[in-house]
């Protein structure tokens, strides 16, 4: 696939995790997007891991700016969808960057909110313990992630990728 259609792909993957940020539901002290999880694992298997990277950073950015989201999009998104890149292009295996997206979200992400929810959010959500990030992040990734990973082969016959 040549550049021009890989930042297309990006552009219109990254529309579509700010438009299904809509489809966020609250849990514990974040907003689950699990749209944005499923475009990470696209991003992985379809184009790369910068381009997932940086779809991840825009969405975030986009969802902020419009009140979709909080500043906790960032570390979830971005962690998740580095680490499933990473993967699937070592592995060529989409379960092994569905999982990778579940634990770079979930567990890194989680654990990377807590400092920034301190920071922007104040200390309300600082007197909540790190770790309760982990479990709404986990949930959000795990329902974006593998459906990402039902119907990512489709797309990817689909684009010749």
């Amino acid at each position: 696939m040549n550049k021009t259609k890989k930042l297309t792909l990006a552009a219109a993957l990254t529309a579509m995790a700010v438009a299904g940020s809509i489809l966020s539901f609250p849990i514990l002290g974040s907003r689950c997007a699990p749209v944005q999880h499923m475009v990470n694992v696209f991003c992985a298997v379809l184009l790369d891991w910068r381009y997932g990277l940086s779809s991840a950073f825009v969405a975030s950015l986009l969802r902020n700016l419009f009140g979709l989201g909080s500043v906790l999009a960032f570390p979830g998104s971005m962690c998740g969808a580095f680490l499933s890149g990473i993967v699937y292009a070592r592995t060529k295996n989409i379960f092994a960057a569905v999982l990778a997206e579940a634990f770079g979200t979930g567990i890194i992400g989680g654990l990377a909110a807590y400092p920034l929810a301190i920071l922007f959010l104040g200390k309300e959500a600082g007197d909540i313990a790190f770790y309760v990030y982990v479990v709404p992040f986990l949930i959000s990734t795990t329902c974006g992630a593998i459906l990402a990973g039902l119907v990512v082969k489709r797309f990817k016959k689909f684009l010749g990728a």
